[in-house]
C-alpha cells in the first residue's frame, strides 16, 4: 500500500487554515477537567506531540482547573522538527505553571509510557534557571544541536516508517521548583500511571485495526492510573471534506474503522485489564472543525487560495498518498471539484469522533 507522508508544508497549511487544534483541545480538556487528582500530581501522556499546538492548548485550558497542582507531561515524538517546534511553545507554560515537568521522548509506545531508554539511550535532564519566559526559551534553544543528534532517525526498509537510531528522552523543569517537583521527576524504566492520555490522530487511518490498537492504544491504556482517562480522537467522515475527496476519487474510503471498531478491538486485546470502555452516542462523540475561510455562496468570490486551502485540508485529513495526490493535481480537475463542494456549503468542515477508555477504581 502506498504511504501517506505528512509533509511540513501540508501540515503547516492545514494547521493555519483550520481550527482543528483549538477544537480538539476543547474536547480533550472537557474530559480532563473532571479528573480527580491525587498525589503526587497530574500526569499527562500525549501520544503524538507534533508541533505542540494541541498539547499546549490543552495545558492552557487545564491550568485553570489544576492551577496549583504539580504536573508531569510526557510527550512522544519521532520528528526532530516537531520536537523543536513543540519545545519552543513551552516557555510560557513554565512561566504560568511553574510546578511543571515536561518529558519529550522518541520511544515506541510500550516503552514511552515507562521511559525505557535503556543503558545505551540518550537521557537529558535539564533544570531551567531563571524566572522569565525569555530565559527559559534561550536555554531550550541551546539544546537543539544536541537533541538533533539524539533524535537521529533511519527509514525502516520494510515499512518505510522513520525509526529512531538512539532511544532518547529530554526532561525539563524549573530549577527553582525542583524540591516540589522531585516526586514527579521520572526514573528511566519506572512505571508511570497517567491521569490523562491524549491519542489524537495517533495512528494512520488505513492501518490494520489490530495494529492500531496493539501498537498504540493498548500500551497507553495499560498505563492509566485508577480513574485515569484515555481520550482517542479520529476522523469520522460524512462531511464536506470527504465530499471533496470523493469528487476526485469516488470509491475512496479513508476511514475504514469507526470508534466502536477501535473500542471492540481494545476490549479484546485488553481483556482482563481493569478498564472501562465508554459507549458514547453520536451526540457525545462527534464534533467538527472548520476551514477558517468562510466562502461566499457566489462562486466567483471563492478565491484560489481558499480553494487550495480546502483541497489541502481535505487530502491531509484523508491521508492521500503522495503519488495519487501528484497525479490528481497534474490533471487539474481537483480545483473545480473542490470549488463545487465549497459552493454547496456555507462552511467547509470535517467530523471527528472521540472515544474514552477509563482506568477503573476511580478515586471518586
Amino acid at each position: 500500500m502506498a504511504r501517506f507522508f505528512d509533509t511540513r508544508a501540508a501540515y503547516n497549511m492545514f494547521v493555519n487554515a483550520t481550527d482543528e487544534k483549538t477544537v480538539v483541545a476543547d474536547r480533550v480538556a472537557s474530559v480532563g477537567e473532571s479528573l480527580q487528582i491525587g498525589q503526587p500530581g497530574l500526569r499527562i501522556f500525549d501520544a503524538g506531540m507534533g508541533d505542540g499546538a494541541l498539547l499546549t492548548n490543552v495545558m492552557r485550558r487545564l491550568h485553570r482547573r489544576f492551577i496549583y497542582i504539580p504536573w508531569l507531561v510526557v510527550a512522544k515524538e519521532i520528528s526532530i522538527e516537531d520536537v523543536r517546534q513543540g519545545l519552543a511553545r513551552l516557555p510560557d507554560r513554565f512561566l504560568e505553571h511553574p510546578e511543571l515537568v515536561v518529558v519529550v521522548t522518541n520511544l515506541r509506545f510500550p516503552d514511552a509510557t515507562r521511559l525505557r531508554v535503556g543503558s545505551e539511550g540518550r537521557w537529558r535532564q535539564v533544570a531551567l534557571a531563571g524566572d522569565t519566559s525569555a530565559e527559559f526559551a534561550e536555554q531550550i534553544e541551546g539544546l537543539y544541536t544536541d537533541l538533533a543528534d539524539d533524535w537521529e532517525v533511519r527509514t525502516n526498509a520494510r515499512t518505510g516508517n522513520p525509526v529512531y537510531v538512539h532511544p532518547a528522552a529530554v526532561v525539563l523543569f524549573r530549577a527553582d521548583h525542583e524540591f516540589l517537583l522531585e516526586p514527579l521527576l521520572p526514573d528511566p524504566g519506572k512505571a508511570i500511571e497517567f491521569d490523562l492520555a491524549i491519542a489524537s490522530q495517533a495512528y494512520r487511518a488505513a492501518t490494520d485495526l489490530e495494529r492500531k490498537v496493539g501498537l498504540v492504544i493498548a500500551p497507553i491504556a495499560r498505563a492509566l492510573a485508577p480513574g485515569g482517562r484515555l481520550i482517542g480522537v479520529q476522523a469520522a467522515g460524512d462531511d464536506p471534506g470527504l465530499e471533496i475527496i470523493r469528487a476526485v476519487w469516488p470509491d475512496e474510503n479513508p476511514f475504514p474503522h469507526r470508534r466502536w471498531d477501535v473500542l471492540a478491538e481494545a476490549r479484546r486485546q485488553l481483556a482482563g485489564e481493569d478498564l472501562r470502555f465508554s459507549e458514547l452516542s453520536d451526540e457525545e462523540s462527534i464534533f467538527r472543525f472548520s476551514l477558517h475561510t468562510m466562502p461566499s455562496a457566489e462562486a466567483e468570490n471563492i478565491g484560489t487560495s481558499s480553494v487550495l486551502a480546502a483541497w489541502n485540508a481535505a487530502t491531509y485529513v484523508a491521508q492521500i498518498d503522495e503519488k495519487r495526490l501528484a497525479e490528481a493535481m497534474a490533471a487539474g480537475t481537483y480545483l473545480d471539484a473542490t470549488r463545487e463542494v465549497m459552493e454547496k456549503y456555507d462552511e467547509i468542515y470535517w467530523n471527528d469522533e472521540s472515544y474514552v477508555i477509563e482506568g477503573a477504581d476511580s478515586l471518586s
